[in-house]
């Protein structure tokens, strides 16, 4: 039988509110431009004719109450605060009435972006990975069990930057609803558990510097909260 070269870590745990249990995290699917407003502020038009999906590699998680160097390699690293969905069981072509049933719970999540990065990548019609996927770019608080949460409507989504808010609206202004994410995107891939899905992020995203303290806050969920440091 082959043994490995070398072992590698195990997939990274999110913490659950009020249990001893972690969430293996498989993959980090991530929604763009689901808001209009934050569509409308990038220079893009709204579409509402499919959604559209990045990755990033589960590696990029932190956990919420971290202090994290500003990333490598640019000068304008931008927030982005986020409804994150966790995954419990496959989901395959599932319609839009079938697609809750494969989410375990929700958390407070930040997709940190090197706006420079992604925006030379695009000028160039390159991927714009290294703008997106990279350490600690994908934060995330303590997940809360979809019983315990209820039904997705008007919680608010707020990121406050040292006290200033910076971001805010509603989970119903999401052009595309969570269901609907699940059901599109199982048509592409054969989603699992430990598939974590960031589903976009409203208007009013802007770079952080070091020392900004972050708070990110979504009605009825564990706070998320992430402080940048001077870079390594």
């Amino acid at each position: 039988m082959t043994q490995p070269l070398f072992t590698l870590p195990q997939p990274p745990l999110v913490p659950i509110s009020g249990t001893d249990l972690g969430y293996p995290v498989q993959r980090i699917f991530c929604v763009g431009r689901n808001y209009a407003a934050h569509a409308l502020e990038m220079g893009n038009e709204v579409d509402r004719e499919a959604p559209f999906y990045f990755n990033k590699a589960p590696q990029t998680l932190c956990l919420s109450g971290a202090s994290i160097p500003y990333p490598l390699e640019t000068s304008d690293c931008h927030y982005e605060m986020e409804f994150v969905v966790a995954l419990s069981a496959p989901a395959f072509r599932v319609s839009v009435d079938e697609a809750m049933d494969a989410v375990y719970g929700y958390a407070c999540g930040i997709d940190l972006t090197r706006r420079d990065l992604q925006g030379v990548a695009k000028e160039k019609r390159r991927p714009w990975d290294i703008g997106k996927d990279f350490e600690n770019a994908s934060i995330i608080a303590p997940l809360t069990p979809k019983s315990e949460f209820g039904d997705i409507a008007e919680q608010t989504i707020r990121l406050s930057v040292d006290g200033r808010i910076a971001q805010e609206a509603t989970l119903a202004d999401m052009i595309w609803s969570v269901p609907e994410i699940i059901a599109h995107l199982s048509r592409f891939y054969h989603l699992e558990p430990g598939d974590l899905i960031y589903t976009g992020t409203p208007a009013g995203v802007g770079p952080v510097l070091p020392g900004n303290v972050l708070l990110g806050e979504i009605d009825g969920l564990a706070p998320l909260h992430l402080t940048i440091t001077a870079a390594e």
